[in-house]
């Protein structure tokens, strides 16, 4: 390790005079060892991005440079575990300095004591690259595919049986050792041999999503909304219940209160899919508003790299950030501590282009290894005062293929999700609709269409209803109202905590389909010179 000493503080914004760095190294700062990224260099000195509470640090301290950028370990053993921002396990933390974490050290995010049951795909002879799969090792309810890293070469030996992450788990020729985990640098997306285009829909459990905005595997969407109109309970939802084999959730500068309840929730919470433990199929990162805010700007990044590295063995990941806005915020902050020229609402000039580079991580790939893997964004934004003019939205907008719009007075009227129908739109809808017309229903495109128009309908009867009063409408235009009522209550809106929280696309085809069939009955009495209220009750409805 190159050293070198402190040369000037100004909060987590460190100048040092250590020669030889290169821009985004990861070095030691201060006695203390605390973490930190090359983040400029000049001639004589480099600037470095403290991720940790810089109080107490002194002029002159000594400075490491490790030689390589900021990296997360990939190996068995990270689901069900819980990390802070740079994959330190905050669990063993806890363990160590009890509920209030007094200060920030050094932790592997896998445990190497941990022994596992090796079953190797390679033989003695065998040449390795980058990716190929060296054999295998249950990881609770999934098969984990040991993939070779950045070693390769014609294998020598290698193990099987019980083994730990400690002990190589084969030899090359070279004397080199194949250990069972390996190192990636978090800003560098990892490398597929082809990616296509995302072509199966992903279920999400909610209505108003698969059969009005439907999600793609592979996809990305946001979900912008002011406070209080339910993304984090939106997100929460969609993880426990969402078709796909692992979720990847990064609370990112979330309030302390609402990572407990989630945590403690799905602790106890029963995975519909694999009938286990929901927590057995997720790995949690955590950077809540009292921790570094310097730390929430990596934090998506080790996230979505930990995905990727389960994408890469095959799996449908589904990848949750709440929310990018406070990431954003973070990435302002360091921006103006190293006085960059700043652009709109203060916020740095390359926003975009970051945002667009990380959420361009999504999508379904062919590995290395010649698996299928997807990985899907559901990333939610909180636009200050509900402006979705604001930058972050707006950059989103332009790479997302799916925009579901959180709408304040849906919230209020405690209609959950509060997603508005008129707004909100899916660039997936058309290919998505063909796949559920062959594998759930032909009918499904006809009553997509059907239910959008019967809303769309209602909204402008009742621009007409406010003029003239809802007596003042003819009993057809009535009818289309009670019918839209019907939709917006008993077909979009959802209770979060009831046995109707996750709707499987078949009952929602069936619910659709009872309500538009309604609809047909009746509008049919009516043409026989029936009363609405007569044609509702003689249709099986109330006339309420």
């Amino acid at each position: 390790m190159r050293t070198g000493k402190i040369l000037g503080i100004s909060g987590p914004t460190v100048s040092v005079d250590l020669k030889g760095l290169k821009l985004y190294e990861r070095v030691f700062v201060g006695h203390a060892l605390l973490t930190g990224e090359v983040v400029r260099l000049e001639r004589d000195q480099a600037v470095i991005q403290v991720y940790e509470e810089t109080r107490g640090l002194g002029v002159g301290e000594p400075v490491k440079g490790v030689g390589r950028p900021l990296t997360v370990r990939l190996g068995p053993g990270l689901m069900g575990s819980m990390y802070d921002g740079l994959q330190r396990p905050l669990e063993r933390m806890r363990q160590e300095m009890g509920p209030f974490i007094r200060m920030q050290k050094e932790m592997y995010g896998l445990d190497y004591m941990k022994r596992w049951n090796f079953v190797p795909h390679i033989k003695p002879g065998d040449v390795l690259s980058y990716g190929m799969i060296v054999g295998e090792v249950q990881e609770g309810a999934f098969t984990h595919y040991i993939m070779c890293g950045e070693e390769k070469g014609k294998v020598a030996r290698v193990a099987s049986g019980d083994i730990s992450l400690d002990e190589p788990f084969g030899v090359f020729e070279d004397g080199l050792e194949l250990p069972g985990c390996h190192e990636w640098p978090v800003r560098m997306a990892r490398p597929f041999r082809k990616k296509f285009a995302p072509v199966t829909p992903l279920v999400t459990g909610q209505r108003i999503i698969d059969f009005l905005f439907p999600l793609a595997r592979g996809g990305a969407a946001i979900i912008p909304g002011g406070f209080g109109t339910g993304k984090t309970i939106f997100e929460q939802s969609v993880a426990k219940f969402a078709d796909v084999d692992i979720v990847v959730y990064v609370g990112c500068g979330e309030r302390g209160n609402e990572m407990a309840d989630l945590i403690a929730e799905f602790e106890e919470l029963e995975d519909p899919w694999t009938k286990r433990r929901l927590t057995e199929r997720t790995v949690l990162v955590v950077n809540t508003s009292n921790m570094p805010v310097a730390a929430r700007e990596a934090s998506i990044y080790t996230a979505v790299t930990m995905a990727e590295y389960y994408r890469d063995m095959g799996y449908h990941v589904l990848f949750l950030a709440d929310s990018l806005s406070r990431w954003a915020e973070a990435l302002r902050e360091i921006s103006t501590s190293l006085e960059e020229m700043p652009g709109e609402e203060g916020y740095p000039t390359y926003l975009a282009s970051r945002l667009s580079a990380f959420i361009e991580r999504a999508g379904v790939v062919e590995t290395m290894s010649g698996k299928t893997g997807s990985l899907s964004m559901i990333l939610s934004v909180s636009p200050p005062g509900g402006d979705f003019t604001e930058p972050v939205t707006q950059a989103c907008l332009r790479t997302t293929g799916a925009f579901f719009m959180l709408d304040t007075a849906l919230a209020h009227r405690r209609h959950f999700p509060a997603i508005n129908w008129f707004q909100s739109y899916s660039l997936y809808g058309k290919e998505l609709s063909g796949h559920y017309c062959r594998e759930v229903a032909p009918e499904w495109e006809d009553l997509r269409n059907r239910c959008n128009h019967l809303l769309q309908q209602e909204e402008s009867i009742r621009e007409v209803a406010e003029i003239v009063g809802i007596e003042g409408l003819q009993d057809a235009d009535r009818l289309v109202m009670r019918i839209a009522e019907r939709i917006r209550n008993e077909f979009l809106g959802q209770n979060a905590y009831s046995d109707d929280a996750f709707s499987p696309p078949k009952k929602t085809l069936e619910l659709i389909k009872s309500i538009v069939e309604f609809h047909d009955r009746a509008a049919e009495k009516l043409k026989q010179g029936i009363s609405l209220d007569e044609a509702m009750k003689e249709t099986g409805a109330s006339s309420k």
